[in-house]
């Protein structure tokens, strides 16, 4: 297993959870904590640390999906950083320019 694959498998994972964590939020004010203790001014049970929970993971679950994504990138390109030995082996066909054989620029 390349470390390709086990980026992707985790940028997979990380997607699912943040898609999982964003749909259980209302946008409202309802959501998850507004079904355990109604939505009103009253904040008992925990219903204001659910909604800190779940902001939290928001912000934390899209700044991993982002350094990961980031992160993806070195195994494609060699693990340098730079570009070159990932081009290093491909043959690019050159053109060929026409060449006017009368010397002049202009076509006759």
């Amino acid at each position: 297993m390349s470390a390709f694959s086990i980026f992707i498998g985790l940028i997979i994972i990380v997607a699912f959870l943040l898609v999982v964590v964003i749909m259980v939020q209302n946008p409202k004010g309802g959501g998850l904590s507004s079904s355990f203790g109604g939505g009103g001014t009253q904040q008992l049970g925990g219903v204001k640390k659910t909604s800190d929970f779940l902001d939290k993971s928001t912000w934390t679950l899209s700044i991993l999906l982002i350094a990961l994504i980031l992160l993806s990138n070195i195994p494609i390109m060699g693990g340098t950083g730079t570009g070159e030995d990932f081009f290093e082996g491909t043959d690019v066909p050159q053109q060929e320019v026409p060449v006017n054989p009368t010397g002049t620029d202009t076509p006759e």
